[in-house]
């Protein structure tokens, strides 16, 4: 997407991603990120949790997704503000929200604000995030 495409406000087509087990443990492996609770059942269980869940970076990486689907391949992630506020657990969906907040230029550079919402598939907001992504002029 160029910078005289983007309308704002606007908003950004809805994401989903199911989670699968698999999913949340091949992640945690990837990442190194080895907290029981991420890849074992019994262990999120007596901590509070009803099974294991994804990682903050699993959760930063839809994000991007949804950001540079919709803005394309010359697009790239400049400023990413995440908040946890729920957890995504293995068989639950990830449900992307996004809307376009403002453009501007920044030093010869087009850049767009985003405000994106994670929810699960019970409507839930588990992560609020901004972002700021650079496009072709």
């Amino acid at each position: 997407m160029r910078w005289d495409e983007i309308i704002v406000p606007a908003a950004l087509p809805e994401v989903i991603d199911e989670i699968s087990y698999q999913r949340v443990v091949m992640n945690a492996g990837t990442t190194w990120d080895y907290v029981p609770w991420h890849h074992n059942p019994f262990y999120a269980e007596t901590h509070g949790h009803p099974t294991i869940f994804v990682n903050t970076m699993h959760l930063a990486g839809f994000v991007d997704r949804i950001a540079t689907d919709w803005a394309g391949p010359y697009s790239r992630v400049v400023r990413r503000k995440v908040s946890l506020t729920g957890s995504i657990y293995a068989g639950d969906s990830m449900v992307g929200r996004g809307r376009v907040v403002d453009k501007r230029c920044d030093s010869a550079r087009h850049l767009v604000d985003l405000e994106i919402a994670v929810f699960n598939q019970r409507d839930e907001l588990c992560c609020p995030a901004q972002l700021t992504l650079e496009v072709s002029g």
